[in-house]
């Protein structure tokens, strides 16, 4: 059988809900202007909109006919196979059974996690009970608890990323702001002059405004606390990261971390304490990004593709190790941890093609050479091998 057509009965009750909504939203919209002046019109609204949820929620239950019955040949609950299970964790579903209660508790924590600041007395009791309950489904050792951990661990890191972006654009940063000369080898689109200097003018209007509403007491509450609460979400991705590293998901997370070029773009121009706590995370995840293909063979596809998050991890990421290592008042990484990430840099680019170590040194160089602050990373053994085995490939090819 097919699709059972469409009668009176069935068709009447969706019509008035249609008309409710319709008439609802343009009355709406005309109170929620006049509610600005009148304090009497805000409480209608409230009471507007109150009385209408319930009338939309009472309206099934006067007429049955709304809910569609189920084909046999449709059942309402998928089989619940592994793949299923996976596709279905923890991304802010509202329904199912205890299986995906667990992601939803995760999720919701790892959500007040990056709204709560760290000076309330909550944020440890709230982060230490999510590495609880995280750490006991790893340990448990069933993989549908650690499906989850991946599920969660995965949105709420890349739900983090998008909010220090977010955090960056408003403050006025802008991508290569700080890129010396012309941005040659930048990895990415480079902006212009014209685009530098409307980005310096915007975030000196932005610093000069906050600054004249702050002396006139009519500043909004947060809206210097921005740059400390991009640094909190900041160190927050590098736990999130060290949690996906534990859990088993350490690829997944050089691959996001990888992928985000354009907050590496952005952290060229940030301020820095910002760019300490992203030279943080990104030194983390460069060693993790080392060790990728080195537990399992894997095939050829897959092989590429490690190849390839190694490739955008150093081009995301080496310019802001080049600018931003200094921090404000001390290094940011000890005199032994720069050594050690020098040489998961060298080995790091020894893996790639002759072509793609070019793409990665002449961005090395460039950025290093403009960069006054800081003198490292010191890749100078990287290039001179590539140079030198680039000059070998060309003299047998003219023999």
């Amino acid at each position: 059988m097919g699709i059972a057509e469409a009668s009176p009965t069935t068709m009447a009750p969706l019509l008035l809900r249609n008309l409710a909504t319709s008439l609802f939203v343009f009355v709406d919209k005309f109170i929620i202007n006049l509610s600005k002046k009148y304090k009497l019109l805000e409480i209608i609204h409230t009471l507007l909109i109150s009385s209408f949820l319930f009338f939309l929620r009472l309206l099934p239950s006067l007429f049955p006919s709304i809910h569609p019955v189920s084909d046999a040949r449709y059942p309402l609950k998928p089989p619940k196979t592994a793949s299923y299970i996976s596709g279905r964790i923890g991304i802010g579903s509202s329904s199912g059974s205890g299986d995906l209660g667990i992601s939803r508790a995760l999720t919701q924590l790892l959500s007040i996690i990056s709204h709560l600041p760290v000076s309330s007395r909550k944020y440890e009791v709230v982060r230490s009970l999510a590495e609880k309950l995280i750490d006991e489904n790893h340990w448990e050792g069933i993989e549908e608890l650690r499906e989850v951990n991946r599920a969660v661990l995965s949105a709420a890191f890349d739900r983090t990323i998008g909010e220090i972006e977010a955090g960056m654009i408003e403050r006025g940063f802008c991508q290569d702001d700080n890129d010396g000369g012309d941005g040659a080898g930048g990895g990415g689109s480079v902006a212009g002059p014209m685009e530098f200097r409307l980005g310096r003018v915007v975030r000196a209007v932005r610093l000069l405004g906050e600054s004249a509403c702050s002396r006139f007491g009519t500043v909004k509450e947060g809206a210097n606390q921005t740059g400390s609460s991009v640094e909190k979400l900041a160190a927050e991705v590098l736990w999130l990261a060290q949690k996906m590293a534990s859990c088993g998901c350490r690829n997944e997370a050089c691959r996001r971390w990888a992928s985000a070029a354009q907050l590496g773009r952005l952290s060229l121009s940030a301020e820095p304490r910002l760019q300490a706590a992203l030279v943080k995370v990104a030194a983390f995840l460069l060693k993790q990004c080392r060790e990728m293909g080195k537990d399992n063979d894997g095939d050829e596809s897959e092989k590429q593709q490690q190849m390839q998050t190694k490739l955008n991890m150093l081009i995301s990421w080496l310019p802001l190790l080049c600018r931003g290592s200094n921090g404000t008042d001390a290094p940011v990484l000890s005199i032994g941890e720069r050594r050690e990430l020098e040489l998961v840099l060298e080995e790091m680019i020894g893996t790639l093609q002759q072509d793609q170590q070019e793409q990665v040194l002449a961005l090395w160089l460039h950025h290093f050479t403009y960069s006054s602050s800081s003198d490292w990373p010191n890749l100078h053994a990287s290039y001179a091998r590539w140079y030198g085995a680039s000059r070998k490939l060309l003299i047998h090819q003219d023999q």
